[in-house]
């Protein structure tokens, strides 16, 4: 048996962890907001950095605990997006032990797709792998491997803190929100006229899980009954609404929904919905295997 590899991703919503090797896997994710605040004020916050070191702190632990032979580190679109991601970075690799890659959006497209469409029939496709991330949305499109893809700054978070204000969000804020979406996949249909054709729809990443398990009406988060799941388009719609009437206050209680994403899990579902009506897809493959496991491959393919 060969010694597992370790990947971690520095979202902006969320710090995941992957150890694995190739067989049996441990998951691990924390909700820090690395991204929060950061579209206000161009820098991510001490207390954002703090959470995501603490995190990095707990997860080097259990990858040595398991005889980790290659760790990978990666940040995404809110580290992208900062004007101080130096003061995150010094010390992120400090409490980690390696160096952090900051990814580009291309480069996270590339890596979601592999994750998501790993062990899919190429004949079933050509697939639309979309990626809402905190920050970011990723769009990735073909059959065995990508042919195109796209990176938008459209994500949960930015969306939350900067057109949903109203607790519940106002009609006005959630059509806003719809509306630059649409315009952003506007761009997107024109610069990649591939993602426009017939393809099969799959979603990965917290938006895409969250509606799902809310539609399934999970009491206890089980990710073999998510990833699979076939969510259709007016399952999609019907979860947007419901969520997307209620406070804060009441929409935590729905199951499925973790509460810590509460805050930010209307604004994803605008851009999930975006997609659906966007393309006109009656439903979507959900995956639970995304941007970690793309990396976690390369990492397993370099050492054989």
């Amino acid at each position: 048996m060969n010694p597992p590899v370790a990947v971690i991703d520095c979202g902006t919503n969320t710090t995941r962890l992957l150890i694995t090797d190739g067989r049996e896997e441990i998951r691990r994710e924390r909700v820090t907001g690395l991204g929060r605040g950061l579209g206000a004020s161009g820098n991510l916050s001490a207390a954002a950095i703090d959470r995501v070191l603490d995190a990095l702190g707990d997860f080097r632990t259990e990858i040595e605990d398991a005889g980790v032979r290659s760790v990978r580190v990666v940040a995404t679109s809110a580290a992208r997006d900062a004007g101080n991601r130096d003061d995150f970075f010094g010390p992120a690799q400090q409490r980690i032990g390696v160096s952090l890659d900051l990814l580009a959006g291309e480069e996270e497209a590339r890596y979601s797709f592999a994750g998501a469409t790993a062990g899919l029939d190429p004949l079933d496709g050509p697939y639309l792998v979309v990626d809402i991330g905190g920050g970011s949305t990723e769009l990735a499109i073909g059959r065995a491997a990508m042919d195109a893809c796209r990176s938008i700054d459209v994500g949960s978070v930015r969306f939350t803190e900067r057109y949903l204000r109203s607790d519940p969000p106002a009609p006005e804020e959630l059509s806003a929100a719809i509306s630059v979406v649409r315009l952003h996949l506007d761009d997107v249909a024109r610069e990649a006229p591939s993602m426009a054709r017939p393809c099969r729809l799959v979603g990965v990443a917290g938006t895409v899980t969250t509606v799902a398990a809310v539609e399934i009406g999970l009491d206890v988060y089980d990710p073999g009954e998510v990833d699979g799941f076939v969510l259709e388009r007016a399952a999609a719609e019907d979860v947007f609404r419901t969520l997307a009437t209620e406070s804060l206050a009441d929409r935590v209680h729905n199951p499925g929904l973790v509460a810590e994403r509460g805050d930010v899990i209307v604004g994803g579902c605008c851009i999930l919905v975006a997609i659906m009506r966007h393309w006109e897809h009656d439903n979507l493959l959900v995956r639970e295997r995304d941007l970690l496991d793309g990396i976690a491959a390369e990492l397993l393919g370099s050492a054989q």
